[in-house]
């Protein structure tokens, strides 16, 4: 699993903090290495470059992370002393899964919750129009041309941004409309495109399940309501 290696690899990253603290373990304080040799510096090099990725890793862990527990799991490991574990080395995949997973679903749980109280009061807006699918948006300008259909090819503009104002894509700041098949987006995109007719610019307000639900897709994070403002300049194939 995953998440489970990193956790427990995680700790190289804080060695240099805390070795010096007393964990129970025999650990050498980095001040006092010596580089005399190339495999010395191979190895210190080699611990950098895990350390610097593993701290970035974990910060995706969930919950308060007991540093000196996991320098010990660590070293004991990686000495091989399996006779002093204080964990049974069986159930501790079984334990760290069911951990993440609850763990997600508790976040899962107040995403939703979030979500629905964004969209409750954004509804409220003057100007929301809110589709049988959830779907919410507001015309900023009603064009006057053609409306697209679902195999049809638009050129947009377009911002996205997350609820908190986040900018995660923008076709604006690139200066480059994007083209592409209206039905080859996701659901709140392709239902929006072919409520506008060309000329038009919307402001989506995407709930999840329109979106990208529960997968992560790069800086969008899972469960998020995007919302989008989007101008459809002309639809290039029929």
């Amino acid at each position: 699993m995953k998440k489970s290696i990193l956790l427990g690899s995680a700790i190289l990253a804080g060695l240099a903090l805390n070795s010096c603290q007393g964990v129970g373990t025999d650990v050498i304080a980095p001040s006092s290495i010596k580089l005399v040799n190339e495999s010395d510096s191979v190895s210190y090099g080699l611990g950098m470059n895990i350390g610097a990725d593993l701290t970035r890793n974990l910060k995706t862990v969930p919950g308060n992370v007991n540093m000196d527990a996991l320098i010990a799991g660590l070293v004991q490991t990686l000495k091989g002393d399996s006779a002093n574990y204080k964990l049974e080395e069986s159930e501790v995949q079984e334990m760290l899964q069911t951990y993440f997973q609850k763990a997600a679903e508790e976040e899962r749980m107040k995403a939703q919750l979030k979500n629905e109280e964004y969209l409750s009061a954004n509804k409220k807006n003057p100007g929301v129009i809110v589709t049988a699918s959830g779907l919410q948006y507001k015309v900023i300008t009603e064009g006057t041309g053609a409306k697209p259909k679902a195999d049809d090819v638009v050129k947009v503009h377009y911002t996205g941004k997350l609820i908190d104002g986040t900018v995660f894509d923008s076709s604006v700041q690139r200066g480059q409309p994007a083209e592409f098949p209206v039905g080859q987006v996701i659901p709140g995109w392709t239902e929006a495109l072919q409520l506008m007719s060309v000329g038009s610019k919307y402001e989506l307000t995407i709930p999840s399940n329109l979106a990208y639900g529960e997968r992560p897709a790069g800086p969008i994070p899972a469960n998020s309501i995007l919302i989008f403002e989007v101008e459809l300049l002309d639809i290039v194939k029929k």
